[in-house]
């Protein structure tokens, strides 16, 4: 099989005309819709990007044993099985996280890579000495931390100086690496392309004619990186920022028209799967919140995009599915396109037997923070459960492999590494137990900064989406919540959760 797998980094599906009718500036959006499956009920898993990737590479779930890291030696890797097994795999990617410590261990599964430079705070030009009085000027004081060459925004403000043309962009430059593949390989037999973007991720820099669509009143300097916080800035800046990442998403939605048009110019659709989703979505002030880690996961985080086109199911473009699937379910649904067998300790079901009819079903979906809270969905009710005390307990990292976002384990934590017997899913090996030290280095996020992964508004609550789509009214003492707290204990020993997180949730 040949395959084309389209991977956007925070795309927030309310932002997508397939999903949102009101929504007008996503045409491409609409036309895979026509060609592919709509998956209503997407769901994410481990949060966030790298924990996220981990998912999608290893059909299961991390977040209940460990943060941000790399794959451990115990992961099943889907390209890297379709690569030993005479798939050819290609990562394109913009993703600067591959390229840190906690991320390390993914692109080399690919038979080969190619890394797109010059994304966010990607260590990408070398300047020493910086305009930093121009850019005081230039930027935001809220994005102006550029004394510190640790900082998030160090590197963002002298990239952009050398991001001048369209072509320049990093991810026009990954969609076009990915034609380049196309117009080499379309003819070849078995390969799986990914071509990954790390856009519309802030910071929400875009072309200037793709800005010109939404225009606002703001005229101070520029605006475009959110904190991941509480709304707190003046209207006009809250418009200027949401405009940013609208004019990301039209350019997303340009390149995605690139690829659409060369499967109609070149016929791919009579052999070639072709499969678009994100790692996560992303608060655009939905509930008084910019961005993700710090508040509940929302659907605007949660509930992500999905959409699937296969060959042999051309009599079912167009078509919506309910079914309720999330990212671990993308490793197995690759593995059986190309005839592999699915590993025993993949947890995530294919999605190709629900590619031909609409099933009713009762699977679910459970997802989060490791050390936040739990949360499950049923395409019906979502349950955000929170442990009555969030620091009565500081939970463990099971790993191998002891790195952090962009560092090594402090050797703090190091100090109380335990050898812990083996998990059921790490194939009889024993691994690493560490405590978390909250005096180390920031984890679990990208952002590198403690404060992200402060979680607040940590309230037990059910929304039923059904009848309360924007998850306003809570009605956690429904009928329904013992029989919710039942199916995330029994997901959550289905991927053997460690012991103290059990009881950390009163099961």
């Amino acid at each position: 099989m040949k395959t084309v797998f389209l991977l956007f980094d925070s795309l927030n599906k309310r932002m997508l005309s397939p999903y949102n009718k009101e929504v007008n500036y996503t045409p491409n959006f609409d036309r895979l819709a026509k060609k592919s499956i709509t998956f209503d009920n997407h769901y994410i898993g481990s949060m966030p990007c790298m924990p996220a990737r981990r998912d999608m590479q290893s059909g299961r779930l991390s977040f209940l044993h460990r943060s941000w890291g790399p794959l451990e030696p115990f992961d099943n890797s889907f390209p890297e099985i379709l690569r030993l097994n005479n798939t050819y795999t290609h990562l394109i990617t913009d993703h600067n996280h591959y390229f840190e410590d906690g991320g390390s261990t993914y692109h080399n599964r690919y038979n080969s890579f190619d890394f797109i430079r010059g994304q966010e705070r990607d260590p990408w030009k070398a300047m020493v000495e910086p305009p930093i009085e121009r850019f005081k000027k230039m930027y935001h004081q809220s994005q102006s931390d550029f004394t510190n060459r640790e900082s998030r925004y160090y590197f963002y403000p002298i990239n952009s100086e050398f991001i001048k043309e369209e072509k320049d962009f990093p991810s026009v430059q990954c969609f076009a690496s990915g034609l380049d593949f196309l117009k080499t390989n379309k003819d070849a037999k078995d390969w799986f392309l990914q071509i990954e973007t790390f856009d519309p991720h802030e910071p929400f820099f875009a072309p200037e004619r793709f800005k010109e669509k939404f225009i606002t009143g703001y005229n101070g300097p520029r605006l475009d990186w959110p904190q991941y916080d509480r709304v707190k800035e003046t209207p006009n800046e809250v418009d200027e920022l949401k405009a940013n990442y609208l004019a990301l998403i039209s350019l997303c939605d340009y390149l995605l028209g690139s690829i659409l048009d060369y499967f109609d110019e070149n016929n791919l659709w009579e052999d070639t799967t072709l499969v678009l989703t994100t790692d996560h979505g992303f608060m655009l002030g939905e509930h008084d919140w910019w961005a993700k880690n710090r508040m509940p996961l929302y659907n605007e985080i949660a509930n992500i995009p999905l959409f699937i086109y296969h060959p042999d199911y051309k009599n079912n473009v167009g078509e919506r599915r309910s079914v309720v699937s999330q990212n671990i379910d993308l490793m197995p649904t690759f593995l059986e396109l190309n005839n592999k067998k699915i590993p025993n300790e993949v947890q995530g079901k294919s999605l190709l037997p629900f590619l031909k009819k609409e099933e009713t079903s009762n699977h679910t979906a459970l997802f989060g923070y490791w050390g936040g809270g739990v949360n499950l969905a049923d395409g019906k009710y979502t349950f955000f459960n929170y442990p009555d005390n969030m620091k009565r307990s500081d939970p463990n990292q099971y790993t191998l492999m002891p790195t952090h976002l962009r560092q090594f384990f402090t050797l703090n934590e190091l100090k109380t590494a335990k050898l812990n017997e083996p998990f059921s899913f790490t194939k009889g090996v024993p691994v690493l137990k560490i405590q978390n030290d909250e005096s180390g280095p920031a984890i679990g996020n990208e952002t590198g900064g403690k404060d992200d992964m402060k979680f607040e508004d940590t309230n037990t609550a059910i929304y039923n989406i059904e009848e309360d789509p924007g998850q306003l009214k809570n009605i956690v003492n429904s009928s329904e919540k013992e029989r919710l707290l039942e199916e995330m204990k029994r997901k959550m020993i289905e991927n053997d959760a460690p012991i103290e997180v059990l009881e950390r949730f009163g099961f």
